[in-house]
């Protein structure tokens, strides 16, 4: 009897060795803090590597110090101009101080996430449609710049936002590809009246010097004619020179009589 009753002790003083071991050694790794508290105060932030705690007296919170990747959840946002779209964001942060995102904030995922949900809206909602479709690194970058201000206090670093989708109703993407197609339409117009500005314009230059030129003139008034002879054609067209009737049509000075004003009446 005596010998099972020290079989006994020493099981259980094993079993309380171990008991206190598991409660005392903690491993925290490389990318982990502790946070310990000794009778419900703080005091200090250990690891990575080996802690060992005082059992029932010390209580220990892990914190992770990698990047955290959250995906803010569908937004309804209407733009300056009425456009009522629906967006959603990508969100990356990591704690740089873990005293802070145990101590300033119940729980520093969902503050964080209801904080970048807010700011989406605030933000987008300043803006028009076509900012946010053709500016969203300035709209990620102000995002950003606004969430790592409110979260500095909690020791909470955003690094990025990133926008994935700006979701348009049906009616609006019609809307927005009549849009497209008549800018399109304006650009061929201007294209085509640049083109018509600048062939008047070598015409032009093409008159004056031909112009000055009369034999010029001659010499394409037969490559004219090669050309039209050329042609498979039962018409033929002989092109007249418009100098040779503004010879018929001047009158010579004084023709038809004059009368003169005598003195006096």
């Amino acid at each position: 009897m005596t010998t099972m009753v020290g079989y006994v002790a020493y099981l259980i003083i094993a079993l309380l060795a171990a008991f206190f071991l598991s409660a005392a050694i903690r491993i925290l790794r490389e990318y982990e803090r502790g946070v310990v508290f000794t009778l419900g105060r703080f005091t200090g932030v250990m690891g990575p590597g080996l802690i060992i705690l005082v059992p029932f007296v010390q209580q220990m919170v892990r914190v992770d110090l990698r990047v955290v990747v959250q995906d803010v959840p569908p937004q309804d946002v209407i733009s300056r101009d009425n456009v009522s779209v629906k967006v959603n964001a990508v969100l990356y942060f990591r704690i740089v101080d873990a005293e802070r995102a145990i101590i300033q904030v119940e729980d520093f995922m969902t503050a964080t996430n209801q904080l970048a949900q807010t700011t989406l809206r605030s933000v987008l909602g300043k803006h028009e449609l076509d900012e946010m479709l053709a500016e969203r690194d300035r709209l990620n970058s102000d995002i950003q710049e606004i969430l790592d201000q409110r979260t500095d206090a909690w020791g909470i670093k955003v690094s990025n936002v990133e926008i994935k989708h700006v979701d348009l109703n049906e009616s609006m993407v019609r809307a927005i590809a009549k849009q497209a197609e008549a800018e399109r339409l304006r650009r061929a117009k201007v294209i085509n009246a640049d083109g018509e500005q600048q062939a008047a314009a070598k015409l032009v230059e093409a008159g004056h010097m031909l112009a000055a030129e009369p034999q010029a003139m001659q010499l394409r008034y037969f490559e004219a004619l090669h050309d039209i002879a050329g042609e498979r054609s039962s018409t033929v067209v002989f092109p007249l020179p418009v100098d040779l009737l503004s010879q018929f049509l001047k009158q010579p000075a004084g023709e038809g009589g004059h009368t003169t004003n005598a003195p006096g009446g």
